[in-house]
């Protein structure tokens, strides 16, 4: 009826074909073909949805390490640039306002004096063009320089005002008078009657393209500098020449260094590192072309692509394998619960056979009494009668008969004995008596095997309303099964309670060997037996427990390996 699981097909499953005919009157747990299909699809979602997202994961992950490695030279050079523009603004600046703490406004404002301030700069700084003093009526009184700029006035001029709010001011790239491109440092000193005067300088914008120009940059980047307006205040390798205007919005940042990506007006994406330069108007950008990045990730998307449908396939070929197997294994064990229901269907018309056999030993009861009682008569006159008290053979004959019917009479008392306790029959039972009872059975078992079974009552205990029979085939297959758990010489304590007003306590302990924890929940189980070994069938426990639930009462167990097991069973006096 049940094949092996080793032929299981699984191509075409065992479940896909009809079931046994003998057991088509029986309902299957599952529609096995549709908890096949369902299966299959769980175990593929469960299975494939973390590998879509370890996927999707890495391929983030590798995107940022590569674009990492291509922003993290940039973002360094970005750094040192600008630390090295704002060394070179700062160092003029503090030279600056060093000439001018130190140096009275009489002897700035001497030619000679201003001169030999301007020779002294340049051989110990560089990289300023001219130095010039300016009143607070915005005139130039004293110059020194190469262009003739003495007397010119400055009072309209955006950095003018600028430097008189500020008292220090670095401006952009302008033409001015000269008609050049250059940018100035002008620090404003306060005199003692309140006036003031400017300190000027011109600063080389030549110093800016040395410092540019000797980045190590590649056929790719561009390195220049913006002001604020996005005016290119050095050349630009892709966007133009000095004080033209950058063709791209940088996007809104603070005064530190950022990497993004832009597109231009011909839709060129562009990688844009840039930061602002400290107390100036000046920030660097750094953009370099990102072909290296998208072909390199566009080569890995496709690899893992290919690593990932092949992973699937391998996924739903072992899915298919364990949930074939699975489900075969739970259709072949549905089998064989309904073979066990069919086994039990049978053993209930054995068992009604049996109840219909004890009735006709009933019947047979009668006409037995009758025969014993008239063939006692028989034998009695037989006995006083002088003419066959000696006839031996008539007397065996009779006592034969007497004989043959004490041995139907234990026949039938047997049969009777097997349907006595069909429905519950109340009645008031003593517990202690009733146990020493069931314990008499076993007497010589325990006698032989040196099994010490002590009965031990805590309370008083009362007479309970209750099914007798029932009673001792509870307490049979309990202590039973303490006979089988202890071993030569073992021990069972027996225990009677009265906890409560209404309840009777039964405690079963023995030394035995334990029942294992992951069995317990299953131990009332039907079919569930620890002595499959030794020919137990499962059903005793099983059985036990419907019976005290039938008596209204309740049954419980605790159990550790190697110690023992306690049965505990709470009865009602009155149901």
């Amino acid at each position: 009826m049940i094949k092996s699981i080793k032929n299981i097909n699984f191509f075409k499953p065992p479940f896909w074909e009809d079931r046994d005919p003998n057991l088509e009157q029986k309902e299957s747990l599952f529609d096995y073909r549709k908890l096949w299909i369902g299966v299959i699809a769980i175990i593929s979602l469960v299975a494939s949805v973390p590998l879509f997202v370890l996927t999707f994961l890495n391929l983030s992950i590798y995107e940022k390490a590569i674009q990492a490695e291509v922003e993290y030279p940039l973002i360094r050079l970005i750094s040192n640039t600008k630390n090295s523009i704002s060394f070179f603004l700062e160092e003029r600046k503090c030279a600056l306002k060093f000439i001018v703490e130190n140096n009275s406004f009489a002897k700035l404002s001497k030619q000679d004096e201003l001169g030999k301030i301007y020779t002294d700069f340049q051989k110990a700084f560089g990289g300023i063009v001219d130095l010039g003093i300016i009143n607070s009526k915005g005139t130039q009184t004293v110059y020194v320089g190469p262009y003739n700029l003495k007397g010119k006035n400055y009072e309209n001029q955006e950095w003018y005002k600028e430097v008189i709010l500020k008292e220090y001011y670095v401006s952009d790239i302008f033409l001015g008078y000269r008609n050049m491109p250059h940018f100035i440092i002008a620090i404003k000193k306060m005199l003692p009657n309140g006036d003031f005067f400017i300190l000027r300088s011109t600063i080389d914008t030549n110093k800016f393209n040395q410092i540019i120009s000797g980045l190590e940059t590649d056929s790719t980047s561009d390195a220049f500098i913006l002001n604020e307006k996005n005016i290119l205040q050095t050349d630009s390798k892709f966007f133009g020449k000095v004080l033209s205007s950058f063709p791209i919005e940088l996007p809104k940042c603070k005064a530190v260094k950022r990497i993004c990506e832009i597109t231009d007006h011909n839709g060129l994406k562009w990688l844009l590192g840039y930061t602002r330069i400290p107390n100036s108007p000046f920030i660097f950008a750094l953009v370099k072309k990102p072909l290296v990045l998208r072909s390199g990730l566009n080569s890995l998307k496709k690899e893992t692509f290919y690593v990932l449908g092949f992973s699937l396939i391998i996924v739903l070929g072992v899915v298919i394998f364990i949930s074939t197997s699975l489900v075969t294994k739970i259709y072949y064990a549905d089998m064989r619960r309904l073979a066990l229901l069919h086994k039990a269907e049978h053993s209930n018309k054995l068992a009604s056979i049996g109840r219909l056999a004890a009735g006709v030993a009933h019947e047979i009861n009668n006409p037995l009494a009758i025969i014993n009682e008239k063939a006692g008569l028989m034998k009695d006159l037989f006995i006083y009668s002088k003419k066959y008290q000696h006839d031996k053979k008539l007397l065996d004959l009779v006592e034969s008969i007497l004989k043959q019917v004490e041995r139907c009479r234990e026949i039938t008392h047997r049969l009777l004995g097997f349907a006595r306790h069909v429905d519950v029959k109340m009645e008031e039972v003593d517990l202690e008596s009733l146990i020493k009872e069931v314990l008499s059975f076993l007497h010589k078992e325990a006698e032989y095997r040196g099994i010490d079974v002590k009965i031990i009552k805590k309370h008083t205990i009362p007479l309970i309303k209750s099914d007798r029979g029932k009673l001792q085939q509870i307490f049979l297959n309990i202590i039973n099964n303490a006979f089988a758990a202890v071993s030569k010489g073992g021990h069972i304590i027996i225990a009677l309670e009265s906890p409560k007003q209404n309840i009777v306590r039964i405690s079963i302990t023995d030394d035995g060997i334990g029942i294992p924890k992951e069995n317990l929940k299953k131990i009332f189980e039907p079919f569930f037996s620890t002595k499959q070994d030794k020919g137990g069938t499962g059903l005793g426990l099983s059985i036990t427990y419907g019976l005290v639930k039938k008596l209204k009462g309740d049954i419980s167990v605790k159990s550790e390996v190697g110690k023992g097991t306690t049965f505990t069973i709470s009865l009602p006096v009155n149901p």
